[in-house]
């Protein structure tokens, strides 16, 4: 199956071109991110490569499963780039889903020098952030090192096939307390028009 790119998801109507401009910043200025969504094949991994491709030339994408399951090993050789988990979730039944203490430890690796990237199933960005910090653990200023939440929508009756998908919106996370996250809409998606709306500049990609 090709590998979708953020140009392809602008054409399929995924996303906007403001979208992925977003998305494009975020990755190339290697900031950290998740990619949300409640039903299977959403596309969240599709969408999470097709950000990744935008890192750095050069830079180091570890991720977790398919390259190791010692976090600290990885994380050491994602310097200057991207330690990915491939799904937070309680249900280990794929290489890299992962719960509990070693997303801890992931997010224990993340640092100046080594962004993350992971996807889960939630609504949301408060959701999502409550599950990171809440359901695993996480400790507020590590989880507050994410910068954009993006998630996204599935189309269609039946969702083991999808009709089409639509990213339905992109936070800026601002802080997190209490397991709590205080976000920033950028870009949403109006389902009734089916149209995307650009809402606010980001501020934190273009500061490291």
């Amino acid at each position: 199956m090709a590998v979708l790119t953020l140009a392809d998801l602008v054409a399929n109507g995924t996303m906007s071109p403001e979208i992925a401009a977003t998305l494009h910043a975020t990755a190339n200025g290697r900031h950290s991110f998740l990619v949300c969504a409640i039903p299977r094949l959403a596309g969240k991994s599709t969408v999470m490569g097709a950000m990744l491709a935008h890192a750095p030339e050069g830079a180091s994408v570890k991720t977790v499963g398919d390259d190791g399951v010692d976090i600290e090993a990885l994380a050491v050789g994602a310097a200057g780039g991207y330690l990915v988990i491939p799904e937070i979730s309680e249900y280990p039944v794929a290489p890299g889903y992962i719960w509990g203490s070693p997303v801890r430890r992931v997010f224990a690796g993340v640092s100046g020098d080594v962004a993350l990237a992971a996807a889960l199933h939630a609504p949301g960005p408060d959701e999502a952030i409550d599950i990171v910090c809440r359901g695993n653990g996480v400790p507020d200023e590590r989880a507050a090192r994410i910068t954009i939440v993006v998630y996204i929508r599935s189309l269609g009756r039946d969702w083991r096939q999808p009709t089409g998908r639509r990213i339905a919106t992109v936070h800026e996370i601002v802080a997190v307390r209490g397991g709590r996250a205080e976000t920033r809409l950028l870009h949403r998606w109006d389902e009734r028009a089916d149209r995307f709306e650009a809402v606010a500049p980001p501020r934190r990609l273009a500061a490291r």
